[in-house]
């Protein structure tokens, strides 16, 4: 007989955010399951990143409800912070270590087994060992993106959370981009995914939901989804 679906590690119920009297996301429910990768698609200012820091534990719903574990999601959740990696943006990064030191504190910080070891293959794996004596102040903007993603790869993470990680990336580096997320996924990470590329979210994605004005507007998987709202998404 068929196994049970994985029941959700991070879920969202109702959950909206309003600032003053702009509605950022109306109510919105999301479920993601360990080893499976959701993607958020829409214009810029559709609410992705709103939904995502929400998700984080890094933002409060104004309405609704988010549980990590099964349990109420709080930023102060030093537990679940542990198990939540997020890719954002370059204010990350600390400018004043090198690639290599960065990724060292990163590892060392959340307590990773043989570091070194884990940052050796970070770098290779974004294409970042000729760059590890480098400061972020000398990378380019693509070599900075796959820093930011190395730095979620060297700690602990159930649930890995990308806002646009394929931004400034050519090409060659989006597909190992994509490839690095089915990895994650068939090592029972959940990822949730913001993303202006249909082609990564066609690859990756179990479910796409669309959102424009903070509302959503298309929610399925991705063959059902990506061509109806192709145009509108580029």
């Amino acid at each position: 007989m068929p196994s049970d679906p994985a029941p959700p590690l991070l879920r969202l119920a109702g959950v909206s955010r309003t600032y003053g009297g702009f509605t950022a996301l109306s109510p919105v429910d999301l479920d993601v399951a360990p080893g499976e990768c959701v993607a958020l698609m829409g214009a810029n200012g559709s609410g992705k990143s709103t939904l995502l820091r929400i998700a984080a534990g890094r933002d409060r719903p104004t309405t609704g409800s988010v549980t990590f574990d099964g349990r109420p999601l709080r930023e102060e959740d030093l537990h679940a912070r542990a198990r939540i990696a997020v890719v954002a943006d370059s204010t990350g990064c600390y400018p004043d270590l090198t690639v290599h030191e960065h990724l060292m504190l990163v590892a060392v910080g959340h307590g990773v087994g043989d570091p070194r070891t884990w940052v050796d293959w970070a770098l290779a794996d974004r294409r970042l060992t000729e760059k590890a004596d480098a400061l972020p102040s000398s990378l380019s903007s693509g070599q900075l993106q796959a820093l930011l993603l190395a730095s979620a790869l060297v700690r602990p993470r159930d649930l890995l959370v990308l806002d646009e990680p394929e931004q400034r990336l050519d090409p060659g580096a989006r597909r190992e981009l994509a490839t690095r997320i089915t990895a994650e996924t068939a090592d029972g990470v959940a990822v949730l995914l913001a993303t202006h590329h249909t082609d990564i979210a066609r690859t990756v994605a179990r479910r796409v939901i669309v959102l424009e004005d903070g509302r959503v507007v298309a929610d399925g998987p991705p063959d059902d989804v990506v061509d109806t709202v192709r145009a509108g998404i580029r």
